[in-house]
């Protein structure tokens, strides 16, 4: 037996994690070097958790009906968004850095930054994890992962 929690287990606290970064980029900041790097350690591990839940499921038996199926490209769909907002943090990351080091450089005047602002590409990462806590939801609505069973629940 796994010592991985049950598959409903595991998506409410995907919801739970998602919503806290979604949280912290929103009302973050400019993000700054540090903050932005934990951010987006905070997205690998949503992408992660996401891959692990799939791995549990396609491990335990496959999977030919319409519901399995569309439980995988579900999951499948969360971990992309969570890559995603993976992504767009390290870009913020690097267009942040590039200008920090634009500015050390510039001799006088402003510095002319072509492209998005790191503030762009955070928000565009908040955008794009908005989407999975509307995707796991639509999981349990659909009744797609069976609800949580607890080993020590009275009978």
């Amino acid at each position: 037996m796994s010592d991985s929690p049950a598959p409903a287990e595991a998506l409410s606290r995907l919801i739970i994690d998602t919503l806290a970064l979604h949280r912290s980029l929103r009302c973050g900041g400019t993000g700054r070097a540090r903050t932005l790097v934990i951010w987006i350690t905070d997205a690998q591990t949503l992408a992660r958790s996401a891959v692990e839940i799939l791995l549990e499921l396609t491990q335990a038996r496959p999977h030919t009906t319409d519901e399995d199926l569309l439980l995988l490209e579900r999951l499948a769909q969360i971990a992309k968004a969570a890559q995603d907002t993976g992504a767009e943090l390290t870009a913020a990351l690097a267009r942040a850095v590039e200008n920090q080091r634009r500015c050390a450089a510039a001799s006088s005047g402003p510095v002319v930054v072509l492209g998005p602002s790191p503030q762009q590409l955070i928000a565009s990462a908040a955008d794009i994890l908005g989407r999975i806590p509307a995707l796991c939801h639509a999981i349990h609505r659909e009744q797609l992962v069976p609800p949580t069973h607890h080993a020590h629940q009275p009978r």
